[in-house]
């Protein structure tokens, strides 16, 4: 039997409180008493007594609660007032809904097709095949996409000429009307080519993923054929590059490993222990997203082999971005430029994800669940909501956590009831109910350098992201899933050596690292 909760009004005499609670209430009442203490403006040394009472209550509450409804039921059994064929069709229901054994049967969708078919041979020989392959894909969209950042600045710079002279000419024989007339021109002109060349990537991008998804399915169908998976020199391997002859040294930021990484192995839990790696390291944020884009790279990196080996697997790995409370806003404006700049195989491309993120996130911020503390019909996010995209085309992360952040991050007075950092609690309980085994976190809560990130405030910071993470992870171990085996705490790139040193000296301190045991 399906029992709806029921709406009971907390009422404090004392300090003239009245606050709806559903009932059974399934969420920390800690938490509860601090969203009524910043409600109520009430001062914090009643917390405690405020959540002994809210306690109490829920639990007398609770308890009258399941009685009514026990006595309830008790009441129709005696009066025969059952529809025991009724109960029965919706214990079938819920048995074929809940149960894999018992459901519907059903043909798996193209999309889980692809998934066992790309699942089955990037764990064969055929692998090398396989990215060497994307590889050639994805230079030639690279160069498809350079070609239209080049022709776009031609034209900038072209127009930007024109419009020079034309101002030159302004006092002889040119008009503010005619300039105005040419400014409309130009960003016609403007507007129609940079159209046409999104269109034409967009389309090639489709084709390019159409074509990588037959080619899949024709190998699996050799594969079933000959009972034998293909190996890199099958008639079907692709072609190699021979377009692309490394020359010189070019180095991108990809082949520059950070200066500043330290890692440590720890062990956290009261009685059975987990080990965990830790690594700490100074870097740009974009450099786990961005792949190699040296165009005269004719072979595929290694980060194409980490990634595809962990797409359809129980390890996968995320990142945490820092962003404000616009859903696809300009802060993340160079990590989808890094997205857009191949083909994804796999999942939707990020414009389509952020368009469905936005229509879902609409319909929810307009319509608040009642103990909600959101303001109405607001459609910003607030600090500490986040969503998440999904990716196959970046260099070392599989999913993205966008957390909505603000200008309160910049002061040094932010405790462990933030709202960042609770974010970053739900955002580890996410990773793992979902398989995500390695996670990416800004150690100071974000990723560029500012003028007020002196010593003390970078400590104080650290100090505090560490013992929350720590205790988030404690905590970790009863949520069930999967264990966050790797944790990076990412420092802001060109930060210095001393700063970096001291807070590699807290991981001893705040977690218990494993020491080797030397045997005389």
């Amino acid at each position: 039997m399906h029992l709806e909760k029921s709406d009971f009004i907390y009422i404090n005499d004392r300090h003239g409180i009245e606050y709806p609670i559903l009932i059974p209430y399934d969420d920390p009442v800690e938490e509860l008493a601090h969203i009524i203490l910043l409600k109520n403006n009430l001062p914090g040394y009643i917390e405690k007594d405020l959540e002994e009472h809210l306690k109490q209550f829920i639990e007398a509450q609770t308890k009258k609660y399941y009685e009514e409804i026990s006595a309830d039921i008790v009441e129709k059994a005696d009066n025969h007032m059952f529809n025991f064929d009724e109960i029965t069709k919706n214990w079938e229901n819920l048995i074929r809904e809940e149960v894999v054994e018992f459901g519907e049967k059903r043909c798996a969708s193209d999309e889980e097709l692809f998934a066992t078919a790309y699942h089955k041979l990037v764990h064969s020989p055929a692998l090398e095949t396989m990215v060497q392959y994307e590889h050639m894909l994805y230079k030639t969209m690279r160069l498809k996409t350079e070609d239209r950042s080049n022709m776009i600045k031609k034209l900038s710079a072209r127009q930007s000429e024109e419009m020079n002279k034309a101002v030159d000419r302004l006092e002889q024989d040119m008009t503010e009307t005619e300039i105005n007339e040419l400014v409309a021109r130009h960003y016609e002109t403007h507007s129609l080519l940079q159209g046409k060349l999104s269109s034409e990537i967009d389309t090639m991008k489709e084709a390019q993923r159409r074509q990588y998804r037959e080619w899949i399915m024709q190998m699996l169908e050799q594969n079933e054929a000959n009972s034998s998976l293909p190996t890199p020199s099958s008639p079907m391997n692709p072609s190699p590059l021979r377009d692309f002859v490394s020359q010189g040294s070019n180095t991108s930021r990809d082949q520059i490993s950070p200066t500043l990484e330290e890692s440590f192995t720890i062990h956290l839990g009261s009685q059975l222990k987990q080990m965990h790696n830790i690594r700490i390291l100074s870097a740009n944020v974009m450099d786990l997203c961005a792949l190699e884009d040296n165009i005269e790279m004719s072979e595929p990196t290694p980060q194409l082999l980490q990634t595809a080996l962990g797409l359809y697997s129980n390890d996968l790995t995320g990142l945490v971005l820092m962003t404000d409370n616009k859903i696809g806003s300009r802060l993340t404006q160079e990590f989808q430029k890094i997205c857009q700049a191949t083909t994804e195989f796999h999942f939707p491309h990020i414009e389509e994800q952020l368009d469905k993120i936005i229509e879902v996130a609409n319909k929810y911020l307009k319509c608040p669940q009642p103990e909600s503390t959101r303001k109405v019909n607001s459609e910003l996010l607030q600090p500490g909501d986040f969503y998440m995209t999904r990716h196959s085309n970046l260099a070392q992360v599989h999913v993205i956590f966008h957390m909505a952040t603000d200008d309160s991050l910049r002061g040094s007075d932010i405790n462990s009831r933030h709202p960042v950092v609770l974010g970053l609690r739900h955002i580890l309980k996410t990773a793992c109910s979902n398989d995500i085994t390695s996670l990416t976190i800004p150690l100071l809560l974000q990723y560029d350098l500012t003028e007020e990130m002196t010593v003390n405030w970078c400590e104080k910071r650290a100090e505090l992201v560490f013992k929350c993470v720590k205790g988030f992870m404690i905590e970790m171990a009863s949520w069930g899933g999967s264990e966050l085996k790797n944790l990076q705490f990412m420092l802001p790139e060109g930060i210095s050596n001393d700063v970096f040193a001291s807070m590699t000296e807290m991981v001893p301190r705040i977690f218990k690292v494993c020491n080797p045991k030397i045997l005389k």
